[in-house]
């Protein structure tokens, strides 16, 4: 038994998950082991720190694997983004020209790049869809992690058009929405949307505060999806046959957004949060504070005629995500 078990192993892919420990990463190890696989290699920042060229290339060179998640990067809310916009610029840069670099240095023919939806102009079409790229200007609040972004997709499609035919090179690109899930990062000002308000009406709850105020009008439409969804279809378009895949994409318009379908207001989402974690007071707004974009709906068309769908609701999801911030809250 311990003999095929061994063989099993050693037929399977070698994946390496970079960025392990952060949401969407843990998610997509999460989902690869229900799969069955076991042979993933994954290492702390602490272990191999990504912005380190010489590191990175040694790491490739040692382990060898077949296929790469690069979903490490630095990411926040608006408060993170606009406070650390060096920061985000060229620690993303660095990663990804990095891991990418070094992954067809040492023969790595299938890599999937995790990008952002904020990659899109602050004032593209609704919903947005992949041709949307570079058609006008970016949300300022991001623009540095969304420029970094655009350099990861045309990163992969540059190394796809110049060592495809030669080497084999298949490199992908998806684009979430808005994520949320276990694994999130709590923190009072450096989190995103969802883990900001599980925070803010989890504490209100506690000492029974009469009102919530959020950032912002309350207006601005988003749309959120659930991490493991997300993770599923990271693995579902790693997986997918590059006939497939070509005759849904095209050479210098590769991505595929990853959403749920629908958005709704931030005021609903609060309201949402509320309901999720069972806050009985009132909620108001701060419109002095930033909204961001308008809206934020992507076109996931191109994905679902791959053959993939989300399945998580958001009524679901957030009580699974508030579930995770209270086990989250004990291990501190």
């Amino acid at each position: 038994m311990e003999r095929k078990a061994r063989q099993s192993m050693t037929t399977q892919p070698k994946i390496y998950v970079a960025g392990h420990r952060g949401m969407v990463g843990s998610a997509i190890v999460r989902t690869l082991q229900q799969q069955g696989q076991t042979n993933i290699v994954t290492r702390t920042h602490a272990e191999l720190d990504l912005t380190n060229q010489a590191a990175v290339q040694e790491f490739f060179k040692s382990e060898k694997p077949h296929q790469v998640y690069l979903a490490a990067a630095k990411v926040g809310g608006i408060h993170a983004n606009n406070t650390y916009p060096a920061e985000f610029i060229y620690q993303n840069l660095m990663v990804q020209a990095n891991v990418i670099h070094s992954a067809w240095l040492n023969g790595v023919q299938k890599l999937l790049f995790l990008g952002s939806s904020c990659i899109y102009p602050k004032l593209a079409l609704q919903p947005m869809r992949e041709d949307a790229l570079l058609t006008g200007t970016l949300e300022p609040t991001n623009e540095p992690y969304a420029i970094a972004k655009i350099a990861g997709i045309k990163l992969c499609e540059s190394y796809n058009r110049q060592y495809g035919a030669s080497h084999g090179v298949d490199y992908r690109s998806v684009m979430p929405t808005n994520l949320y899930g276990p694994g999130d990062n709590y923190h009072p000002e450096n989190s995103h949307v969802i883990p900001a308000l599980i925070r803010r009406f989890h504490e209100a709850k506690v000492i029974n505060a009469p009102i919530v105020t959020i950032w912002g009008s309350g207006t601005p439409r988003r749309e959120f999806l659930y991490v493991d969804d997300m993770a599923a279809a990271s693995v579902h378009v790693m997986n997918l046959d590059k006939t497939t895949y070509d005759a849904h994409t095209q050479p210098m318009q590769s991505l595929i957004n990853v959403g749920f379908g629908e958005d709704i207001t931030i005021h609903e989402l609060a309201q949402a949060v509320g309901r999720a974690l069972g806050y009985s007071g009132s909620i108001a707004f701060d419109p002095s504070k930033p909204d961001g974009s308008p809206r934020k709906l992507m076109d996931s068309h191109r994905l679902n005629a791959l053959g993939w769908h989300a399945k998580v609701n958001l009524a679901d999801g957030l009580a699974t995500a508030y579930q995770d911030f209270l086990d989250s809250s004990l291990r501190a």
